[in-house]
Parts: C-alpha cells; structure tokens; sequence
C-alpha cells in the first residue's frame, strides 16, 4: 500500500467513524449484539445457523438504508422498518421500529433506500419520496425534512428509483435519467452546478437508460445497449476510468456492451458483464473482492462467469450466483458480510449453504435478500432496528423477518 493510498485511506476512515457516531447518537446507540447472547461485537453470531424458515407473506423486493429497512410484498404493500430520525420510515413520525409498519395503504412496484431518506414508485408511475431532505434529495422543490411520502413532480412514467446518501436518481418509462440533490462533487450528472438541486434534473438527452446506482459522490448507470458510464468523484478511482479525475457527466466505462447490472457504493463500484465480476474503486475493506490497494479501472473478481446480481453500499458489496448461491465481502465490522464472524473479507465469502437466494438483494451495514420462497432475510447491524426481528441485537447471520399479514 502506497503512503499515498494510506494516507487517504486513514482520513477516510476518521471521516467515516465520525458519520457512525452521529448516526448513532441519533439511533440512540450503535452498540452490535449478537440475536441470542449481549455480547460484544468480536462475537457477533460467530457460528450461528440460520433460523428455520417461518410461513409469511411473500416479499418481492427489499432495500437497506443506512440504519433501516424497507421492502414490498406480494400484493403491493411497502413496509419499512428500524431507525427512523429523520421519518425514513415514512409512517408520519420520526420513532425507530423494529419491526415492520406499513407505509399507507397504496400499492408500489420498487423502492430504494438512502443513508436517511427513502423513495419508492408506485404502481401509477408516481414517485414519492420521504425522510431527510437537508440537500434536496427528496426531489420535492424544497430542503423541508418528511416524515410521511411526498409527490416528486406530477410525472407518471417513474420506472425505477436509486437513493443514495444524499442525491437521488430515477429512470422513466421514456429511458431518460433524472437525479436531484447534493451535487458537490457532480454526482448529479449535470456539470458542477448547482450545488443542490431540490427537484429532478435530467441527465443529458440519452434515451436508453435502463438502470442506474448511487454511491456517496459518485453515480454509475448501464443503458439498454449494455454500456455502463459513471461520473462524479474519483477519489479512489470508483469511476472505473483509470483515473481520479472527477467527471462532470456521464463518461463511458471501457468499451464493453454486455453490462447487466452495476452497483455503485461508499468509493467502489461492481458491475456484471457476461456472468464475470468486475469491480473499481477503493479497497480499504477488501470491498473489490481482490486483494491490494485501489483500483481505477475494472478489475474481474475471480474466475467465475456465473455472477446474475449484485448490491453494493458503504464498503460491503454482496452478489448472487445463477445456482442461488449468494456471496459477501468487504467491510464486516457488524456481520453485514453474513459470514458468522465481525473480520473483513477481501474474496467473496459465501452466505451459509442455501441454493435459493433469488433477488431483492441489498447490502449497507446491513444486508437482506429474498429466497425463493418469497422469505424475507437479513443480517448484520441492528442498532436501528433494521432487522426487524423485534431487537436491536445485531447477528452476523441471516435471520427470517416476518412481514404481519
């Protein structure tokens, strides 16, 4: 590791135990237990098993927030639940829970979760979105913290929706990229101003966007003719471009147009191109998958060419196989790798023996998926009650959420 790296590395770590802190004197304490034992951390979970599946209403899709949780059921509903300081939760208040609440009554077809807001897309088209607000992140024309979803715009052709820690971006059904917030380093993909955009702002004029992800000050998005671009910071080469110039807009990754998928975290970004694993960026946790110091272009994670979904946030990136095998690494202080132990793990590690993880994958300091069966599993922190089992016992384990029916 250069000094250079080193260096950067050590004040980014300082910057992000000040962020925790504050998050957790608003969590009211981030103190990580395991499920059964107040343990420290150094034993969170260590050899724990996973926790027989309950019957429960089928969960489609689910997201991880900073210090909570949110996913849609089968019929439409949207549950959230852990901290809730800034109404992230959007039940009309700002009380932590630690198990599930129903967002209103209104059906929904995707949702994402930032550090301290959410947003979702209902079944209509509308966007709404809630929580904090400090940067404009929640597209509503003002800086006005919500405890309770609001309407972004009067569109009705929202097709999906990533939320990041303070910026938000969204893809309609027209294929155009929309993104609002705090654009301090260009994350908003529009040029260097202005500084905060309080309402959505279109993304150059293409067309074909189908998918894109939010990381701290950087975005990355794949269009339908399999190209993947990024912009903003490239502090630790997360861009994927070979260097740590910023970009002010959307600038291409390489030349390959057979991306699937991309998930953009804290300072690192992971793509899917043709089954392989390849991931940029910072690699202070062993987030890459590789071992070594940071990456400005994409490096591919192992051999395997078998790689169908991938999660990424903060410094832990989380992946599934086509067999149903799903795979962690990276940062591990709290179990969010899944592995049964609180150390870092710099290859993919895999997440107990199951061959049934098929989606609503999502990973921060916390992660969860859905099994085939539409079960619903998380693990990792759980100082905001994010893992919805009633406790703020953190487990380095998945452990079942039960949805109420």
């Amino acid at each position: 590791m250069s000094g250079y790296q080193d260096g950067r590395l050590r004040t980014r770590w300082r910057r992000t135990a000040r962020l925790l802190a504050a998050a957790a004197a608003m969590c009211a304490g981030s103190v990580v237990l395991t499920a059964t034992l107040t343990a420290g951390a150094a034993n969170a979970g260590v050899g724990q098993v996973e926790r027989g599946a309950l019957a429960a209403p089928v969960v489609t899709s689910t997201t991880t927030g900073g210090a909570h949780t949110c996913a849609i059921r089968v019929d439409g509903g949207l549950w959230c639940w852990g901290a809730n300081y800034s109404g992230q939760l959007g039940d009309g208040t700002t009380t932590n829970r630690s198990t599930p609440a129903r967002v209103g009554t209104a059906t929904w077809t995707g949702v994402d979760a930032g550090s301290g807001h959410t947003c979702a897309v209902r079944t209509d088209g509308t966007l709404w979105c809630w929580g904090s607000n400090s940067r404009g992140q929640l597209g509503d024309g003002t800086t006005t913290r919500r405890s309770a979803p609001v309407q972004v715009g009067t569109a009705t052709t929202w097709a999906r929706v990533d939320a990041g820690p303070t910026h938000t971006c969204a893809v309609r059904t027209d294929g155009t990229l929309w993104c609002w917030g705090f654009n301090r380093t260009a994350q908003l993909g529009v040029g260097a101003s202005p500084y905060v955009a309080s309402s959505p702002l279109q993304v150059g004029t293409a067309t074909n966007w189908a998918s894109v992800s939010t990381g701290f000050g950087h975005t990355c998005g794949v269009r339908t003719d399999g190209t993947l671009w990024c912009w903003g910071s490239s502090s630790d080469g997360q861009l994927g471009l070979g260097t740590l110039a910023p970009q002010t807009a959307p600038a291409q990754v390489g030349t390959a147009t057979t991306w699937t998928g991309v998930a953009a975290g804290y300072a690192h970004t992971c793509g899917v191109r043709s089954g392989a694993l390849w991931c940029w960026g910072e690699n202070g946790y062993g987030q890459l998958g590789v071992s070594g110091v940071f990456q400005t272009a994409p490096v591919q994670v192992g051999t395997a060419t078998t790689w169908n979904r991938i999660a990424g946030s903060s410094d832990t990136t989380c992946a599934s196989r086509t067999d149903g095998s799903l795979w962690c690494w990276g940062k591990n202080t709290a179990g969010q790798v899944g592995d049964g132990t609180t150390g870092h793990r710099s290859t993919p590690t895999r997440v107990g023996d199951a061959t049934t993880w098929t989606g609503g994958l999502a990973a921060t300091d916390h992660g969860c998926a859905v099994r085939t069966d539409g079960g619903l599993w998380c693990w990792g922190d759980n100082s905001g009650g994010q893992l919805g089992d009633g406790t703020t016992a953190g487990r380095s384990t998945p452990g079942q959420v039960v949805l109420p029916d």
